[in-house]
Order: C-alpha cells, then structure tokens, then sequence
C-alpha cells in the first residue's frame, strides 16, 4: 500500500533535442530519465533479426537488428518449443536452437554499454499500465510488492478469468500499480495488449530483416505507464505539445492519471524548482556530503562501483562507535538515494565503516535494505560482512547518469588525475639529457605549463644548473598559457 507521508511529483523538461523527466519525492529529487533525440534509447524495442554468428563456447549467438553494434543473445534468452510449451533453451546446445541465417523477433533488455552491443532475449514481454502480456510465456505472476495476500489472490484469480475469457493463452504479470484495480481496468488492459502483439505478428510477417518491429514509448509516455504509482500527486509538463499527446494517451489508457497533468508555463525554467538542475550537477561529484559532516565516495569502474564512507568532521556526542553508527545510518539512506539518482548498476560494494556491535550492523543493513524499496530497478544485497563490506548488484539496463552526461577527460584520458608539476620538471630533466645525447645544439628552449615553469625557477632551479653544466647546453624557459600541467616540449635550437 502506498505511504501516506510519501508526496511524489514528476517534472519533465522538453526541449528540442532533449527530454528530461525528474521524480522527486516530498520535495527532494530521486530519479533523473534523460532521453536525447540523436541518442534515444533502444531498450524494450522489438526487431526482426538474422542469427550472424553461433559461438558454442560461449553459449551464445549473435544478431544483426539493424544498431550500430551486432547485439548478443545467450541461450537462455531464446524460446524453444517442446510440444508446444515454450521452454528456455538453457540445457541445450546453444547449436541445437539456433543456426547461421536464422530469423527472429527478439526484443532489447540491455542498451549497448561502451563497446558492448544490445542484449536481446525472444521472450517478448509487452506492458501496459496494470499488466505484462509474456506472448511466450504462460502462468500468472504478481508482483511481489503488493504485499496483501487477499488482494494478490484477487488479482490472480481475477487475471485468470480474463485470460479464460479472452481465449489468451499467453503469460501475464501483474504490476505493482495493478493494486486496488478493478475488473474492468485489467480486461482493457489486457484487450489492448493482445492487439498489440497480433499487430506486432503482422508487421514481423511483412517486414525484413535488421528491421524496427515495434518502437517504445517516447520517455513522456514512458513516464506515464512505468513511474506514476499511488504515491504521485501531480505531473508537470512545459511543453505544450507534449502535454497534449500525454493527455490523450492517459485519457486513453490511463483515465486515473489525467487529472494529475499540469502544463507549466511560468518563466522560471522547470527544472530550477526544488533545485532540481543544481542537484543533478551534485550527483556527478566524486564525493558527497552527509549532514552531519561525514561523506560518501563514489568510484565507478567498468567492473563495478566501489562506495566508501568517512565520518570526515562528525565526532559525535558519546563515543567513537556511536560516532561510527550514526554516520553509517545516514550513509545507508544517502546511498540509496544517489544509486537512483546517479543509476548505478551492476556490481556495486560499499564499505560502510567498521562497527563493533552486531547489533548496530543489523540495523544499518536493515535501513540501507528499507531505503531500496522503492527503487524501480531490482538489486540483491548481502548482509554486512565482518569487514563492513555490503556487496550487492542493480539491474543495470541503461547507461549511468555520468556515461550519459560525460566523457573521458581529455586531459588526463580518463585516469582522473594528472602528473604533478615536480614530476613533470624531472620528465624534462630527462627529456634534455636525452637529446643531448643524440643530437648537436647551443640552446633548448623547453616550453610547459606556468606553474611547471615557475617551478623550474624556484625550487628547481638549482636542479636545473645543475643539468646545464651536465649537458654543456644553454636552457631556455618559455610558459605556454594553452598547455596543460602535464604537457611540455623541448625545442633545439
């Protein structure tokens, strides 16, 4: 059931190119959806592709569909029928279920990610608001967040009955919003579901292949069907256009949700309510800070995202363990809180600070579990370790927000640091004795960063008569205001 303290709003931000939504709950900001028109994502996109390579070894195949990247396919993402009921391939060969020049309606789960391609899987999954039409499943599912027994027998008996009536004898889960539903608004759902897959069917039969079968949603429309829950009370759009097509779609499928649509049309830019623009900065930041004066650091790697704590300036009012304690508990809801903002996925290890008391573990832990309920991506997390460590992992399927928004520096290639000024004083050092030794001239003229320089004329500068009695050659200094600190050249002249 939702929680009646819980105020949720969604802000979305239109631009030409660009469409932002942002979910904030009582005021403070929790999920960022970026979707760009040169970039819009590919995930839930159905294709019709052709099986270009078959990697035994691995288990695997992969596809053409038309993407930059051949994407992936794993044996147990493809559907194989066995007297009729459609069984995962897993104990196959992936040769026994696939071949070179295949065709198949697959559909995307997993962006690519740098230079991996898209992941596919066969076991198409279609969603409207309530439900999850799976054309080639079978079974009822209800999700486990609606926790009511009684009403979780309702929704399953009550899904059941529709599947008889409709003669469907496709799979269907029920979605967490699906609570509190009646008979009426599932059976639209599951009418409208139905004739989309048998139009999705037709298309696959008259199309080629490496061809877009079924497009998603627009990140507006997305946002409708996939976040607003019990909790939202209202929706703000600043652009006229999509304000429309939203209504219309909610007035469609969605009846519920329309009268919590608002167009925003103040002068002041949508995204600077709640301060939502200054946020989104912060949640690029390496390091965060705690109210009580601790912070968080975040490293994120391709192979995982390492979360460490310090208790930084706090030092309590009792003693070094309660100090300890404290910190972790705001921690624990802090990074709950950046995990979604940032979107973090994949293996994630935190290292809270080590507590003596098992007691104090458990209901850090306990917290940290409580703060991910409601995170729309799955995780799996394990107990604190004796160490402190928490290792868990987040469904990963779109990039993170700082893949999104940022790149490798140019400067430093990605390392996140730079060479010191004295370092590179003795790169130069060194750079002059080579050449020296190579090649004849009167005078070097090495130019490099003003601070490398300034430098070189003061704590260096006995090192560096030092090098011109060595090589017997004159040493010019030249500062080069467009070098970076740990660029520089020697010139011979």
């Amino acid at each position: 059931m939702s929680d009646e303290s819980s105020r949720e709003e969604i802000l979305i931000n239109v631009t030409p190119s660009e469409v932002r939504a942002a979910l904030l709950e009582n005021g403070v900001l929790q999920e960022v959806h970026i979707e760009r028109a040169a970039q819009r994502g590919v995930i839930s996109n159905i294709y019709k592709g052709r099986v270009t390579r078959v990697l035994p070894g691995m288990q695997a195949a992969f596809v053409e569909i038309g993407l930059q990247r051949t994407a992936f396919l794993h044996v147990s993402d493809i559907v194989r029928r066995n007297s009729g009921n459609p069984t995962a391939a897993e104990e196959n060969s992936i040769r026994d279920v696939v071949k070179e020049g295949d065709e198949l309606l697959v559909q995307v789960v997993k962006e690519p990610l740098g230079d991996k391609g898209a992941r596919l899987t066969t076991y198409i999954t279609l969603p409207s608001r309530q439900l999850v039409l799976l054309p080639n499943g079978e079974g009822i599912g209800v999700s486990a967040r609606i926790e009511d027994e009684t009403e979780r027998d309702r929704l399953r008996s009550t899904t059941e009955w529709l599947l008889a009536e409709q003669g469907v004898t496709s799979g269907v889960i029920v979605r967490t919003v699906a609570e509190g539903a009646t008979e009426e608004a599932l059976r639209a759902d599951l009418k409208y579901l139905c004739k989309l897959w048998e139009v999705i069917q037709l298309r696959c039969s008259k199309t080629g292949v490496k061809t877009l079968v079924h497009e998603d949603l627009s990140l507006p429309l997305r946002v409708l069907r996939d976040l607003v829950t019990s909790d939202v009370r209202n929706i703000l759009v600043d652009s006229n256009e999509d304000f429309v097509a939203m209504r219309e779609f909610s007035a469609t499928f969605l009846p519920e949700v329309a009268p919590m649509l608002e167009l925003y049309q103040r002068r002041r830019p949508i995204f600077d309510l709640h301060s939502i623009e200054e946020e989104i900065k912060r949640s690029l930041d390496r390091s965060i800070s705690l109210k009580s004066g601790g912070h968080v650091v975040f490293d994120q790697t391709e192979a995982m995202t390492t979360v460490d704590i310090n208790t930084g300036g706090y030092v309590g009012h009792r003693n070094l363990e309660e100090t300890i304690y404290r910190t972790n508990l705001e921690a624990a809801v802090a990074i709950a809180r950046q995990l979604r903002l940032r979107n973090l996925g994949g293996i994630i290890i935190i290292d809270f600070i080590d507590m003596e008391e098992a007691e104090h573990r458990d209901s850090v832990f306990a917290l940290l579990q409580q703060s991910l309920e409601k995170d729309h991506a799955r995780s799996q997390i394990t107990p604190i370790s004796p160490l402190g460590l928490v290792e868990m992992t987040r469904k990963r399927t779109r990039e993170s927000l700082q893949h999104v928004l940022c790149e490798d520096c140019p400067s430093c290639s990605g390392r996140g640091f730079v060479l010191t000024a004295e370092t590179v004083c003795f790169e130069i050092f060194r750079e002059v004795i080579r050449q020296s030794r190579q090649f004849e001239f009167d005078l070097a003229m090495v130019l490099a960063h003003q601070d490398v320089i300034e430098l070189l004329l003061d704590e260096q500068a006995p090192s560096l008569g030092k090098l011109e009695q060595q090589t017997g050659k004159s040493i010019r200094l030249q500062p080069e205001a467009l070098y970076l600190q740990d660029q520089f050249d020697v010139v011979l002249m």
